[in-house]
């Protein structure tokens, strides 16, 4: 085995015993909380977080029964929104396009958490004010020091940084290591996946 590789593993495994299992758990239970008030859930993520998005879209749909939609998942209507009325605001109009309203629960996947100072995400900073502003729910996961994402949210695991050189990487595995952990929970999951049970 490389000595990158070697690292990497161990550092995947460090990672996996700090994350902050209270607030999995606290994720949860508001996403729960969200599915019994007929609330949705509004992925929001950029880049690689983007892929996520429509990825647990499909998954908490399907496995947990919770009404989900993306942005990322209509490049038509997203692409619109950025063309006329600009990056920044694309993700929070079509929030109030969606309706976005208290019950509601906006989870979001981003390795910096947005900051305007740095102009990193203002998108998805943007968003999470509007959000507030409807009362939603906002809950994330995040690297680095979790941005503006970890400042608001009710509740936000925050990936640890065990490597400057591998922070993205990171990230951004841990993202789909969490959803998968709370979509697949026993007091979300409503419906079996095909491999755990008999074929």
């Amino acid at each position: 085995m490389s000595q990158y590789t070697s690292k990497y593993l161990v550092e995947v495994a460090d990672i996996a015993a700090r994350l902050d299992q209270k607030q999995i758990d606290e994720m949860i239970r508001i996403l729960r909380e969200t599915r019994e008030n007929d609330g949705r859930v509004f992925f929001l993520g950029v880049g690689g977080g983007a892929g996520h998005a429509s990825h647990a879209v499909n998954d908490f749909r399907k496995i947990a029964g919770i009404e989900c939609y993306t942005p990322t998942d209509n490049v038509s209507e997203l692409t619109a929104r950025i063309n006329d009325d600009g990056w920044d605001t694309c993700y929070a109009r079509w929030l109030a396009g969606s309706r976005l309203r208290k019950g509601d629960t906006v989870f979001v996947f981003s390795v910096g958490g947005g900051n305007l100072e740095k102009n990193i995400s203002a998108n998805l900073v943007e968003a999470l004010r509007y959000a507030q502003q409807q009362g939603a729910k906002i809950i994330g996961v995040v690297g680095r020091d979790g941005g503006y994402t970890a400042q608001v949210a009710n509740a936000c695991v925050i990936v640890p940084t065990v490597s400057a050189e591998s922070v993205t990487p990171h990230a951004e595995a841990f993202q789909a290591v969490v959803w998968h952990l709370i979509v697949s929970h026993p007091d979300l999951r409503q419906n079996e996946m095909k491999w755990e049970v008999s074929v």
